[in-house]
């Protein structure tokens, strides 16, 4: 009894920290838990659960950001994100995952001089662009656990900064997650047991995003760029390890 209270200890320990991370730069929830549900849960079910929570932690963003929301932006993204995710859910077992590593791993590393050099030449993404970014982005969360590094990117591109920043990416997250969540349990992927921990480790997660805010808002733009840096470099560096190890 004491084993498995102290492994559910320890994933919401580790949960706090990647709500937190992931509160102050945007993403990175996904990328430091995977390993640890895998760990805990197996990686049948590592997927599911991280949906589920990613949907709380998510929310919790929007919360503390509500007034900053770009909803407009989020629509447009929602409007073909929506569809794309539960494709790419349903296409998840036909595609080479390592394939899949490879490309979005080298893409996140690519990523950062990407934004650098059409930041210097302030080139953004336009409002409508970002359908087209999230029907892609939205299959591709339908097949893999994280994309956030590639959404972090693509709303950043949109001009995007702090609190604005961080509630409008979470609020397209959470379309997208909806999205693979109920495909999940449509088709038989995501039983119970799985939502319960879901939602237990989302509530971590939710938790280390208020945490979060207290940092964002005395953080100078220019800083909260290069911690995006940061974590799409660390991502891009642990998809392509794990696609070769």
């Amino acid at each position: 009894m004491v084993g498995p209270v102290l492994e559910l200890l320890f994933v919401l320990a580790v949960g706090l920290v990647a709500g937190t991370v992931s509160g102050i730069v945007g993403t990175g929830a996904s990328i430091i838990l995977i390993p640890i549900l895998v760990a805990q849960y197996g990686p049948q079910q590592a997927v599911p659960i991280m949906a589920v929570a990613s949907l709380l932690g998510n929310a919790a963003k929007v919360m503390a950001w509500w007034r900053e929301t770009d909803w407009k932006a989020t629509a447009v993204y929602a409007l073909t994100g929506i569809p794309a995710a539960a494709l790419g859910a349903r296409t998840l077992l036909a595609l080479p995952a390592q394939i899949v590593d490879v490309a979005l791993g080298a893409f996140f590393i690519l990523m950062i001089p990407a934004r650098r050099w059409l930041a210097s030449r302030n080139v953004k993404l336009g409002l409508w662009n970002l359908a087209i970014v999230g029907a892609a982005i939205g299959f591709l969360t339908g097949i893999v656990a994280s994309t956030g590094p590639l959404n972090v990117a693509a709303i950043s591109a949109y001009g995007l900064v702090k609190g604005a920043f961080l509630a409008t990416e979470a609020a397209t997250s959470i379309f997208v997650f909806l999205s693979k969540v109920v495909t999940f349990r449509a088709s038989g992927a995501l039983p119970m047991e799985a939502i319960i921990n879901g939602l237990i480790v989302g509530g971590s997660l939710m938790i280390g995003a208020f945490v979060a805010k207290r940092f964002v808002s005395g953080m100078k733009p220019e800083t909260f760029r290069l911690l995006i840096d940061g974590v799409m470099l660390v991502a891009g560096v642990s998809l392509l390890w794990m696609a070769f190890r």
